[in-house]
């Protein structure tokens, strides 16, 4: 469901949308956050990266691509459906970031069930269809795992780099090595490791433990031959503020997570694809 708009409301938004360039990238760096596996807090730190750039100033995108456990409207508290100007939607906005999820177009829990070809026809629309307002980063939170959504981002994003999460377990890490390995396979370049959940810290005494062992987003990251972007700890803070839909990092800012994520952000950097195995666009002109 989209909304509309008055006569009014589309010259303003029209007055303030950037001039359309022809298959230009919908950002100056892209970062695919994924996962070997659900349930290591991928969407999360997605969600608290984003805003945390937008804290530093730029202009953030988030697509949530996880089309099937889409979570976007409920970490940012967003209902409102995006609303169409002269064919494109515009991005839903909150805590200054421009967010685009198959969440804004369903009832609440209504499930999605696609296939290939549909899921590959939205991710364009998110990609291709939405009005993005000269955006500096562009973050997409992947479904877990080595489907055909990652390799529909690829397509449609060639200059994507990707993110991996893991948690410290063993057997995480070495399911989020297959996420690596498929990005090699297809020369996507890979920024960096984050290790979410690497300890607990105590809400009262500010002890720390390792529930989950240690080591997991070390070792992944050597295996992908990347930085180790850095470690998250277990925050009640973090988990209480995606319950009720405002990012850690801006409703507790001094929180031992969000510290955490604000560091990743700023070491965040984007890896540039190389040219093996990409169509140039260049026609040979015999002599």
């Amino acid at each position: 469901m989209l909304d509309s708009m008055n006569d009014a409301e589309r010259a303003a938004a029209r007055a303030a949308l950037p001039p359309h360039v022809p298959d230009a990238s919908p950002a100056r760096a892209i970062y695919a956050v994924a996962s070997g596996k659900g349930g290591v807090g991928k969407s999360s730190i997605a969600a608290n990266l984003a805003v945390a750039l937008a804290a530093r100033g730029q202009r953030v995108g988030l697509i949530d691509a996880d089309v099937w456990g889409y979570s976007v409207p409920q970490l940012f508290a967003v209902r409102r459906s995006p609303s169409v100007l002269d064919g494109k939607m515009l991005p839903v906005t909150a805590h200054g970031v421009q967010l685009m999820s198959l969440g804004f177009f369903v009832e609440d829990n209504e499930p999605v069930v696609w296939r290939g070809p549909m899921l590959h026809k939205a991710l364009t629309q998110f990609v291709e269809d939405t009005c993005w307002d000269d955006l500096d980063v562009l973050l997409l939170d992947l479904p877990p795992g080595t489907g055909d959504v990652t390799l529909s981002v690829l397509e449609l994003l060639p200059e994507a780099s990707l993110v991996a999460v893991t948690t410290p377990q063993p057997a995480a890490r070495v399911v989020a090595s297959r996420v690596g390995a498929m990005a090699r396979e297809v020369r996507m370049p890979v920024s960096g490791v984050i290790e979410n959940m690497s300890e607990l810290v105590c809400p009262q005494c500010s002890a720390h433990t390792a529930l989950f062992g240690s080591g997991g987003g070390r070792q992944l990251a050597d295996e992908l031959g990347c930085d180790l972007l850095g470690q998250v700890p277990l925050d009640v803070q973090l988990r209480d503020a995606g319950d009720h839909g405002t990012p850690v990092v801006a409703s507790h800012p001094d929180s031992h997570a969000a510290r955490a994520l604000t560091t990743i952000a700023d070491r965040l950097r984007p890896v540039r694809r190389g040219l093996a195995g990409r169509s140039l666009g260049l026609t040979p002109v015999a002599r």
